[in-house]
């Protein structure tokens, strides 16, 4: 039928193409799932074909047939849900991986941390495990986590209570917040804090009743120094890879793939950058400086789009004002309860004057380094928008994503600024749960507490927005996220700000698609869809389907990132 000449053509066609064909087979093919793709162009799917860490194929297994080859490996998900990796918008990984090795002060359900008593004894327990040896050498008692507001005494911890879990060693309580700590009088010599010491601009070393000797409680920039220039320093030593490590694991116990290590100092930069490069980094990590705490942010070899060992720098941090849990927040109205001992027009207050601010916010964006700032009041907002106004060229500022972290108390006002200028709010939706009640009876009464993190009113203006944990300050808890944007239900069961919730697939959304835009990572991140890394959370249940009172129930099984299983339900957390 075909001459010689055809047949030896055919044959070597089918010889030099097969190669090409055998690069067809995937090296897994995921099936029987409920695949949720965050791709508007194919919602669900059945199945997912996977090779060299990338996505290859999305649809039904009749779809991907061709790319079943016999070295595939076929994942039956019993019908299970797999969605693109959750992408964490802001967090703290080092301080995760801390906050996993030291005393657990959360109170419930986090923690058992209810009380001062509770806390001693917590800290007196952990003072014998073998985690206070590696943490500090057993010179110092640290715990994590404690929060006034949930204690029964309704006050934060003095240095008298904690004297007397040690006269001898420093203790020092860093408060759920993390903008805010307690210490003995240990740790306050250690310090070199006396009744003489002056309060930092943008801080407070809380006093006894006499007014001038300190009463353990540091607020702020008065709280940063003892963190950073005397317990990290002592605790750390030897010790950041291991807090990498736990940061990590428990990031990805979560279902997360990509994760930040937010307001990094220099000495965080470099030990991520040898972890990176000793290839311990397991899921993406991206870093933004704090220009006010590093060396040298802007000199950075990590900078840029493209990671190296699964790390990057994206940008800076800035911290424009405190917690409104811990009521150091700067507002433009007052406090519903201030603070004891201060007046009742108590706002809170700024980190940094204009001055400071303004020319760090320009050179950011001369230099088209992506801008986080940490904005908890609406006067820090305020702020905020003014810096980036005064920045530049709006275009080229809104070219940098900037972005703007927590934006708690934001107003309507606000809002229309941030879409013109393309600033993209990353909420705290999970305040709603954890003190959605001391925000509605103590910090900004009903009418302002259930409006904070306004997710409804950033989708009616079209914005794109996420929604991040913070930890340290919380876990790193997926589902709560996901839980808290969709009903705002708090500890006591009241839904703070009924308007303000969104549905599960705007939720989804934050931790996904509109992640990886903040990030500026859309292209290959964020959904499921051929071409895309492999980067999958397995999740027990499927949250579109199942009652929204019912979320906190979901439980992430698997966490794999480009193809390859960085968590799995039979670890242990």
């Amino acid at each position: 039928m075909f001459s010689l000449f055809t047949r030896f053509f055919i044959l070597f066609l089918l010889l030099w193409c097969s190669p090409y064909l055998y690069a067809q087979e995937a090296d897994q093919i995921f099936h029987n799932a409920h695949v949720i793709t965050m791709n508007e162009r194919q919602p669900s799917a059945k199945s997912v074909a996977v090779r060299a860490g990338k996505i290859t194929a999305v649809g039904t297994m009749d779809d991907l047939a061709n790319q079943k080859g016999p070295n595939t490996k076929m994942v039956d998900l019993g019908g299970r849900t797999l969605l693109p990796g959750f992408i964490d918008s802001h967090g703290h990984l080092i301080y995760i991986g801390l906050q996993r090795s030291v005393a657990n002060l959360l109170p419930p359900p986090d923690g058992k941390g209810q009380s001062i008593n509770s806390l001693r004894d917590i800290l007196l327990e952990w003072e014998c495990y073998e985690s206070a040896k590696r943490v500090g050498g057993n010179r110092i008692i640290i715990g994590f986590g404690y929060d006034d507001a949930q204690l029964l005494e309704r006050r934060h911890p003095t240095r008298r209570d904690l004297d007397l879990v040690s006269k001898d060693k420093p203790v020092v309580l860093i408060h759920q917040s993390g903008h805010l700590g307690a210490v003995n009088t240990a740790a306050l010599k250690m310090a070199n804090i006396t009744d003489k010491t002056p309060n930092p601009n943008g801080g407070v070393i809380r006093r006894e009743e006499d007014g001038k000797t300190p009463n353990g409680v540091l607020e702020e920039t008065a709280w940063v120094p003892m963190l950073f220039n005397h317990v990290m320093p002592l605790v750390s030593q030897g010790n950041l890879r291991f807090f990498i490590e736990q940061g990590q694991e428990s990031s990805a116990s979560f279902g997360y793939t990509t994760v930040q290590d937010g307001r990094a100092t220099s000495e965080n930069l470099e030990a991520l950058g040898e972890a990176a490069a000793a290839g311990v980094l397991k899921v993406d990590v991206v870093s933004y400086l704090d220009p006010f705490m590093s060396k040298s942010p802007f000199d950075s070899k990590w900078h840029g789009e493209k990671y190296k060992g699964h790390f990057r720098v994206g940008g800076i941090k800035v911290n424009l004002d405190g917690s409104p849990q811990g009521k150091t927040a700067w507002l433009t109205q007052p406090y519903k309860v201030p603070p004891p001992g201060l007046g009742k027009d108590y706002r809170g207050y700024p980190t940094f004057r204009d001055s400071q601010l303004f020319p760090v916010i320009r050179e950011a964006v001369e230099k088209k380094w992506q801008i986080l700032a940490h904005c908890n009041g609406d006067a820090a907002s305020d702020q905020y928008i003014a810096a980036l106004k005064q920045a530049g060229d709006p275009e080229k500022v809104k070219a940098t994503r900037p972005v703007m972290i927590h934006a708690q108390t934001v107003r309507e006002d606000q809002l229309d600024d941030m879409a013109r200028m393309g600033i993209m709010p990353s909420f705290f939706n999970m305040h709603t749960y954890y003190w959605g009640d001391w925000h509605r009876d103590e910090v900004l009464g009903k009418e302002r507490a259930y409006r904070i993190s306004p997710s409804a009113s950033a989708i009616r203006r079209g914005m794109k927005w996420t929604s991040h944990h913070d930890a340290p300050v919380a876990l790193p808890d997926s589902i709560r996220i996901l839980s808290s944007c969709v009903t705002r239900k708090s500890r006591t069961g009241d839904i703070i700000g009924p308007d303000q919730r969104v549905s599960v697939a705007e939720a989804l959304k934050a931790l996904t698609i509109h992640a990886a835009y903040q990030y500026g990572e859309e292209s290959t991140k964020g959904t499921i869809e051929a071409g895309k890394l492999a980067d999958f959370v397995i999740l027990s249940d499927n949250p579109l389907t199942m009652n929204p009172d019912r979320l906190m129930d979901l439980k992430v099984l698997q966490t794999i990132k480009e193809g390859n299983t960085v968590y799995s339900s039979s670890q242990k957390r």
